[in-house]
């Protein structure tokens, strides 16, 4: 028998409970389609439908219990954490936070089939003080979903996996080449799709120092909070500032701004990228002077907590 189908026949749950941990976990690492290779197999005899089935809910819900756990006492570290090791563009966070906001925790129900948000669901839920009980609820409702229907579709279609399989296994370490040079292409397009993004967000910014220098000569510039709602919600903005709703087209947000007001744009991700995109925008409806905020909200924060810089003592003038 090819050496691949020994693997899988031998290690086959341990293989697919690895696989589902770490896509949960936010690696990289596509765990669909070995659950549909699992049903395809548990149709030939070669691994069992239930246990299959069980494997993946428990690995899901370690992983979304870690994860859930770390939202609940450190919540807005573990967004952004999120937000800077994603191979996504940052923008695809937000709008992933978004989507919970909208929902709430029924949104983990469908969140395992939406790339990136299985893993952005658990901590989210988390931090927004959801009930563990009320989570493992719709957690585990939402992973019996995603892998049942992963584990049904090998098992509707287990003739044309089994081909598949036959043409990888007899390809013997070839096919575990061919695998994972797959593996890495998909991390590599979405690594460029993340550096072309950034690319067309380049545009003149705004540091801290310059915002406070122009708010202390008595400008008034509009201050734009981008962060999702869910941000919103776990860390104060700005004073002053507005929470921009992205449902809500920016030519009805500002339709009442003039267009060479000064606007300045801030969000919590890396390189300012939502806050940029929004600026892009406000920039194509006719704001002339829009600019995103260096370092956003916690660069804001860092600077309010710096100690007042005191003048030196004067020297006493001779008598």
């Amino acid at each position: 028998m090819p050496k691949l189908m020994i693997l899988l026949q031998q290690y086959g749950l341990l293989i697919l409970f690895a696989n589902v941990l770490l896509e949960q976990i936010g690696l990289p690492i596509p765990a669909f389609p070995m659950l549909i290779v699992a049903g395809a197999l548990a149709m030939n005899g070669q691994m069992v439908w239930v246990e299959c089935l069980l494997v993946s809910l428990l690995a899901c819900m370690v992983s979304d219990n870690l994860w859930f756990t770390a939202g609940r006492y450190h919540g807005e570290k573990i967004l952004k954490l999120l937000c800077r090791i994603s191979i996504s563009p940052d923008y695809c966070v937000s709008q992933t936070e978004d989507t919970f906001g909208r929902w709430g925790v029924k949104s983990l129900i469908v969140s395992k089939f939406i790339p990136g948000f299985g893993t952005i669901a658990p901590p989210l839920a988390g931090a927004m003080g959801t009930r563990r009980r009320t989570f493992m609820l719709f957690s585990m409702s939402g992973a019996t979903l995603w892998a049942s229907t992963g584990l049904t579709i090998g098992a509707i279609f287990h003739n044309s996996i089994d081909r598949i399989m036959d043409v990888l296994g007899t390809m013997g370490a070839t096919a575990l080449v061919v695998l994972g040079s797959l593996l890495a292409l998909v991390v590599a397009v979405k690594y460029y799709e993340r550096r072309r993004f950034y690319k067309t967000l380049r545009m003149a910014r705004i540091t801290v120092d310059e915002l406070k220098d122009m708010i202390d000569q008595g400008h008034k510039p509009v201050i734009i909070d981008a962060r999702s709602r869910a941000a919103q919600q776990l860390e104060a903005p700005i004073p002053g500032a507005l929470l921009y709703n992205r449902d809500t087209p920016p030519e009805q947000v500002f339709a009442d701004v003039p267009k060479d007001s000064a606007i300045i744009v801030y969000c919590n991700c890396p390189n300012e990228a939502t806050a940029a995109l929004i600026a892009k925008q406000l920039i194509g409806h006719g704001f002339r002077e829009v600019r995103p905020l260096i370092g956003g909200l916690d660069a804001w924060n860092a600077h309010s907590a710096r100690p007042a810089v005191l003048p030196e003592p004067l020297e006493a003038l001779p008598g």
